[in-house]
């Protein structure tokens, strides 16, 4: 599968848990590819598994708006930019509304919203450029189904995709054909889990696989008209 042919894919957050898979299957689409995290030692690894096509791995706080518009100038000077992943997430909560610490809000909000709004910032014009021009969020559902326990992941959430649903908006007002979308997964499943509990029987989880063949589709050819959508992946039981 060569979907992806010659097209520069960055990966936010290319170290964390869906990381791997999404970078196997972007690797498989025959993607260039530059590896973001916050630390070079966790990118190594992956960087050296795939290095017939990662073309470069770089530390950078997205939390630092600075840091990514110098990544985004320099990445567009290098050649241009035809998709951008932003996999950063996380999670606190479990206290009532009322009870929660207001630090919860502040990390939530520089994980799930500063670093979106950084990103898609500096990205929107060399996604606007490219004809190929695509940015994927990938969120949860507790986004539109905020409880008293889990106001602050929601409500952050809810801003990351209204970010990103503004920057389809925004390659829409200047004639682009880029698209921005988000896709919407109860839980992810991955590799990991599987291994530390070969006897789990497990529900509501969305393979990681499956969401990183949806990445690709979305970045192809074929998802050429699909711009401000919210994709929901959802999943019966699995083991």
């Amino acid at each position: 599968m060569s979907v992806l042919r010659d097209r520069h894919v960055v990966v936010m957050g290319a170290a964390g848990g869906l990381g791997p898979p999404v970078v196997a299957a972007a690797a498989a689409a025959g993607a260039r590819l530059t590896l973001v995290g916050s630390t070079i030692e966790h990118l190594q690894p992956l960087r050296a598994v795939h290095r017939d096509h990662v073309a470069d791995a770089v530390a950078v706080d997205l939390t630092d708006s600075a840091a990514v518009d110098r990544l985004a100038a320099h990445l567009t000077a290098a050649g241009g930019v035809d998709v951008v992943w932003h996999l950063v997430g996380g999670w606190r909560g479990g206290s009532p509304l009322p009870d929660a610490p207001l630090a919860d809000w502040d990390w939530l909000y520089q994980r799930l919203v500063a670093t979106t709004v950084n990103v898609t910032r500096a990205f929107a014009h060399s996604l606007s450029a490219s004809p190929h021009g695509r940015f994927a969020l990938v969120s949860s559902p507790q986004a539109a189904a905020p409880t008293t326990t889990n106001a602050a992941y929601a409500a952050t959430k809810a801003a990351a995709e209204a970010t990103t649903l503004a920057l389809a908006d925004h390659f829409g007002s200047v004639g682009s054909a880029a698209t921005a979308n988000v896709v919407v997964v109860p839980a992810i499943l991955t590799d990991a889990m599987r291994a530390a509990q070969p006897d789990r029987v497990w529900t509501n989880q969305v393979p990681a696989d499956d969401l990183a063949d949806t990445l690709v589709f979305l970045a192809g050819d074929a998802a050429a008209k699909m711009n401000g959508q919210r994709i929901r992946l959802y999943a019966g039981s699995s083991s």
